[in-house]
């Protein structure tokens, strides 16, 4: 059975109502990236982090996946399928999805400062004073700017060993997830969803395939696409 590996990004969560990372003006939500998703921002003010992803958190339980997650679940029918997202979401887990590997951390998951493998589920706000086992402060369990990637040796093997990798709602411009596509085998067919493709995307070469439009919009038509042809 093929491999294909899903990276997902923002986009795809967008089509959920989900805002993605930064608006056009550099901010998130009114707050710079250096505010809110930086070690030295934890650092500094620690209510202003923990008020700003319980936003998120609430935000996050208010929404549904959306026809882009569904039609991901329906290629599991056919193919062997894993996805590799950069959101912290877990819409691709609602909508079905079996295996799900996220890059940057779990809205619905917390961890202790000290240890960034002591992680628990979590739902609801963390408030100053909540501590992980070891008795340290919980804090959010996702990757900021400026911290390591941990699942980033496992996402460079599932994409080493695909036969077709699908990008859906990235930019393919923040780093180091974007260099995944750089560990894609030589025959390896490459899809890209992008309502905006940059000119770099558009041309790279004859086993790139765009899709110019929306996740929601595109990525069913490339699932039954794919489907029709097994």
């Amino acid at each position: 059975m093929r491999k294909i590996v899903v990276f997902s990004g923002a986009g795809i969560s967008a089509d959920s109502g989900l805002k993605t990372f930064r608006d056009a003006d550099g901010l998130w939500e009114g707050h710079a990236v250096e505010e809110v998703a930086t070690p030295q921002a934890w650092q500094k003010d620690k209510s202003t982090v923990l008020r700003f992803y319980n936003e998120r958190r609430a935000q996050l339980l208010t929404v549904e996946p959306n026809a882009a997650h569904s039609s991901l679940v329906d290629l599991e029918k056919a193919f062997r399928v894993s996805i590799i997202t950069q959101n912290v979401d877990d819409l691709h887990e609602r909508a079905g999805s079996s295996h799900v590997l996220h890059l940057h951390g779990e809205l619905f998951k917390a961890r202790s400062e000290k240890n960034q493998n002591l992680i628990v589920p979590w739902k609801k706000d963390i408030h100053l004073g909540d501590l992980a086992e070891d008795g340290a402060q919980l804090r959010p369990h996702v990757v900021w700017f400026g911290e390591a990637v941990p699942a980033m040796d496992e996402a460079v093997r599932l994409v080493s060993k695909a036969d077709l990798l699908i990008v859906v709602g990235t930019s393919l411009l923040v780093y180091p997830a974007a260099g995944l596509i750089h560990y894609c085998s030589s025959n390896c067919q490459i899809h890209y969803i992008d309502p905006n493709p940059n000119e770099d995307i558009q041309g790279r070469g004859s086993r790139w395939h765009l899709w110019r439009g929306t996740a929601a919009e595109k990525m069913p038509l490339l699932a039954s696409s794919l489907i029709n042809k097994t």
